[in-house]
């Protein structure tokens, strides 16, 4: 019978695998999926690379391999994303968050700390909601604010209202189906989206770990990319509050387009941030009110 692997080993192992098949990070992907198949966090692992591998564990590290292998993405196979400092549990009809959508709470948040507004009992919406990462961490970041979020997948909804009841804010969190502001009411302070923002004929030539497992109501922007943000501006004032803000995210070559869709529909680009950019100093966020 053959000795079995030391958690090391199979690092070593899993690392080739992926670096042989043109994975672009092969070590870090071995390490997020052995901690994952072993049940260890990064500092376990680190003391115990020479314990040996559990014969249940190294079937469920095959098992990930294989599924990176095929270019399912990392945080899909371990079931989980940190967003904001926070676990998120994904879903396959929601988005993976990306670390760029954290420049959308940043902007937010400044806006507020400019404002003195950090500590009011704001009210808040989400469109096109996914995990609930935006909507989520708000809430957690603002412990007076509650928010609404939507979307048009219910699986995706599901996903949102577990996230928000795993991180301690679903009792000031609601989640409903709807295609964009459609059948909203009230009024919010703060409008927030990271909406398909990507060509559609560009979807295709995308990596296959985007393309194949993100789902394309979360990436097809349409023809231009741009056709959620025309519906977002055609109704955001209806549900604007007073001296409310809307905050979007955006491509990096669609912040004079988007800018211009707003300020057609009657938006007005915010006085103090109106492009916020990323932390690859690319636009990633526009801010506009009424």
């Amino acid at each position: 019978m053959p000795e079995a692997l030391t958690l090391n080993q199979a690092f070593v192992e899993a690392a080739c695998a992926l670096r042989q098949a043109g994975i672009a990070t092969p070590e870090l992907d071995a390490r997020l999926l052995l901690c994952h198949a072993a049940g260890l966090t990064h500092e376990a692992y680190t003391a115990q690379t020479r314990d040996p591998l559990r014969p249940e564990a190294g079937e469920a590290l095959g098992a990930a391999i294989a599924r990176r292998l095929k270019r399912e993405p990392v945080a899909r196979i371990t079931g989980t994303r940190e967003f904001y400092g926070r676990k998120f549990h994904l879903d396959p009809h929601a988005l993976d968050p990306r670390p760029d959508t954290e420049t959308l709470i940043e902007a937010a948040l400044a806006h507020l700390a400019r404002k003195g507004l950090r500590g009011s009992p704001l009210t808040l919406l989400d469109l096109g909601t996914g995990t609930g990462c935006i909507l989520v961490t708000l809430l957690a970041e603002l412990p007076r604010a509650r928010g609404l979020g939507t979307d048009m997948s219910h699986g995706a909804l599901a996903s949102a209202a577990k996230n928000a009841e795993r991180l301690g804010v679903g009792g000031r969190a609601a989640f409903v189906a709807a295609d964009w502001l459609d059948a909203v009411e009230g009024k919010f302070d703060l409008i927030l989206s990271n909406p398909p923002y990507l060509v559609s004929g560009e979807i295709a030539a995308l990596a296959d770990e985007v393309a194949a497992y993100d789902p394309i109501l979360a990436l097809d922007g349409g023809p231009d990319g741009l056709d959620a943000y025309r519906r977002i501006a055609a109704g955001a004032g209806d549900v604007l509050a007073e001296g409310g803000r809307l905050f979007v995210e955006i491509g990096a070559a669609q912040a004079e387009a988007v800018a211009g869709i707003f300020c057609a529909a009657g938006l007005k680009l915010d006085e103090h941030e109106a492009i916020r950019p990323d932390l690859a100093a690319r636009p990633r966020v526009v801010v506009a009110g009424m």
